[in-house]
């Protein structure tokens, strides 16, 4: 029996060879919250009966499935690479370092047709019995990474769903060893792309990288079921740089909105030789969007800078994921 309350939660997830067809889930992430939730559509029948005052139940209908919610997780060192892949679209084959123990994924950002996962929820009964909901065609719609001053590498996943079934088991929750990349390991550097330097001051940042999909792809004869999504608009990438005014760099930037290469670093400790436990986002370009720094009291001057990012012509923004996963 497990605990009857959310300590006996788990969430097992795995890719999908064909949209929103189950296939048992093979990693568990730790996660934080979720709202993953079955939606239905329902239609009730108006038609008129004599003396009748009320709709029959037997005359309701439903018309439409689909799931949709979040998922919220500290990013960790293990266990990321299923997930990282669904948003960032690329195929990715961990490649080892050397011959050490160190696997690097570098997820590129690419169309994600085709990148549906399975996510299974197991929701503890008061009594310790733990129910499933298997959550089928799985698409990342978004995802958003922050980090501040003394805490961790967060994440929320948004996720939309063809459906959500009752039958398949429960999967037994496995998780390996593995930490969470936080604030004492980050690093954010800006300049010119591939010689980009070390910015100061900087005390949070946040990244959404958005996939624009049509999600309302009904049918007739598909059960009242939603076709796989399809990309249907540019990817948006926006973030904030939040510090003290320590230079005048961003500021510069901001003024004449000139554009500047952005990575934001997380690096943990050393799997083997010179490859440590690494999760890294590079943006190409990043413009700045607003705000100038303002004075509001005594303390020291904190401007906040939002940023879109954009594409250069040549390269391509990516996430970076080294640890010891030999598979995703």
């Amino acid at each position: 029996m497990a605990i009857g309350s959310g300590l006996g939660a788990q969430v097992g997830i795995a890719a999908e060879a064909t949209y929103g067809t189950y296939v048992a889930p093979t990693k568990f992430v730790e996660f934080t919250k979720e709202s993953l939730q079955l939606k239905k559509v329902t239609a009730q029948s108006a038609g008129i009966a004599a003396g009748r005052l009320m709709p029959l139940s037997s005359r309701r209908v439903v018309t439409q499935r689909s799931a949709a919610g979040s998922l919220e997780m500290e990013v960790t060192n293990k266990a990321m690479g299923v997930l990282l892949q669904s948003l960032m679209g690329t195929t990715v084959t961990p490649v080892q370092q050397a011959a050490t123990s160190a696997y690097l994924q570098t997820h590129l950002l690419a169309d994600v047709a085709g990148k549906s996962l399975t996510l299974q929820k197991g929701l503890p009964l008061t009594t310790g019995v733990v129910t499933r909901k298997n959550f089928l065609g799985c698409k990342v719609i978004s995802a958003e990474f922050s980090c501040e001053v003394g805490g961790m590498l967060t994440v929320s996943f948004e996720l939309d769903c063809k459906d959500v079934e009752e039958t398949s088991v429960l999967a037994v929750a496995t998780y390996p060893t593995m930490s969470p990349f936080h604030f004492m390991q980050m690093s954010v550097k800006t300049g010119t792309y591939a010689s980009e330097v070390a910015r100061d001051g900087i005390r949070k940042v946040s990244v959404k990288v958005e996939r624009p999909q049509a999600t309302e792809r009904y049918y007739a004869g598909a059960a009242g079921l939603k076709a796989e999504p399809i990309t249907n608009d540019q990817v948006k990438i926006t973030g904030s740089l939040e510090g003290d005014y320590v230079d005048t760099v961003l500021d510069d930037l901001h003024t004449s909105d000139g554009g500047m290469s952005f990575v934001w670093d997380f690096t943990g400790p050393i799997i083997a030789a010179t490859h440590a436990e690494r999760f890294t986002i590079k943006v190409p370009v990043i413009k700045l969007d607003d705000a100038p720094p303002t004075v509001e009291g005594f303390d020291l001057i904190k401007p906040s800078f939002n940023f879109t990012g954009l594409a250069d012509g040549t390269n391509v923004p990516s996430i970076e994921y080294m640890s010891t996963d030999i598979t995703l």
